[in-house]
């Protein structure tokens, strides 16, 4: 059966602890808590349809340094309630502390990144473009401080409120963020698989309101059953105010979020609920914030990290370096539809 690593071995944490990297969304140039956890709360169809073109192109860049270093406790941290009148769209974001309500009988549990992933940008530098002249001032760039590029969002967030922009630009802006290529045609395969089949999640260290505005105007939000991210809503000045996610030991990982903590606790949750762990885990994603939850995957697992972007490299790095410390199996994608393939093999086994 599938599941996850018991802990990353002790020699594979000294080769994360000789290492610093980026996260950086580049494209390729050459060859607890208060965590938003969203669950599926609809039973119809969406507006928007799966396969619709987004609009919208913008090579954008976002870095955040990490140090792979081990450490995966997870600690709690308290966090500013939603202030009167506050107009948080809290029909949209489901709050939920148990997976009770999803079935049990799902036989796959598939983790999604956002960013760079299921969209084709990264949604932090598209929310620029709602800033006069469409770009930041140097002082508030200045501010960024390496690991902690949530509170430097938290402020970048704070002056687009400053400058006049509203819900509605925010929201406008990110449902016409491009799908990753082929991506429409992943989230139809599965949006189409018997019931029995994938248990979905998606997991980000973007924002819930970014998320939820793309897949609902998307016509994806049904396909997940779990969203988790930083929690964010409007305050009663027209604010976007995002809080972190949660807080951890690890010291590869933003201080807001480390995917690992967050894949470990869930599959242990779901395997308790169900009786049973999942025949196979699967994780897409692109960077390098999801490499350390790849890390955790088994040898029945698949990481279908981004082909030449982050998380393929370090994937890349540690089979040279430590080869057999990564335990899952990899397969690199350009295109969702290179995911679907190997899907349908998998699934037919």
């Amino acid at each position: 059966m599938g599941g996850l690593v018991g802990a990353v071995t002790s020699t594979a944490a000294a080769v994360c602890l000789s290492v610093t990297y980026k996260r950086a969304y580049h494209r390729p140039t050459g060859g607890t808590l208060p965590h938003s956890e969203s669950g599926s709360d609809q039973t119809g169809p969406t507006p928007g349809i799966i396969g619709t073109p987004l609009l919208t192109q913008h090579n954008g860049i976002r870095n955040q340094e990490f140090s792979r270093n081990p450490g995966l406790t997870l600690k709690t941290v308290e966090g500013e309630g939603d202030p009167p009148g506050s107009r948080s769209r809290r029909s949209e974001i489901t709050m939920a502390s148990n997976s009770a309500n999803i079935s049990s009988d799902k036989r796959f549990l598939i983790f999604f990144d956002f960013d760079e992933t299921i969209v084709d940008e990264t949604s932090d530098d598209m929310v620029v473009q709602a800033a006069p002249g469409q770009h930041l001032p140097d002082w508030l760039k200045d501010t960024y401080q390496p690991g902690r590029y949530n509170e430097y969002m938290q402020r970048v967030l704070a002056y687009l409120a400053e400058q006049g922009v509203t819900e509605s630009d925010i929201r406008s802006i990110m449902e016409k963020i491009p799908a990753s290529p082929g991506m429409l045609t992943l989230l139809q395969f599965l949006r189409t698989r018997p019931p029995q089949d994938f248990e979905v999640v998606l997991l980000s260290d973007a924002n819930s309101f970014f998320i939820e505005s793309w897949l609902r105007r998307a016509g994806a939000r049904q396909i997940f059953h779990r969203v988790f991210s930083n929690p964010a809503t409007f305050n009663k000045d027209g604010r976007l105010v995002m809080r972190p996610f949660h807080s951890h030991d690890c010291a590869r990982c933003p201080n807001n979020m480390c995917k690992q903590v967050v894949v470990r606790d869930y599959v242990a949750r779901r395997t308790q609920e169900r009786g049973r762990p999942y025949q196979r885990i699967f994780y897409v994603g692109d960077g390098a914030n999801d490499f350390c939850p790849a890390l955790a995957l088994g040898p029945r697992d698949v990481a279908f990290p981004r082909r030449d972007f982050p998380m393929h490299r370090l994937i890349t790095e540690t089979h040279e370096a430590m080869p057999g410390e990564f335990k899952a199996v990899t397969v690199p994608w350009a295109s969702g539809e290179e995911v679907v393939q190997r899907l349908r093999r998998l699934v037919a086994e």
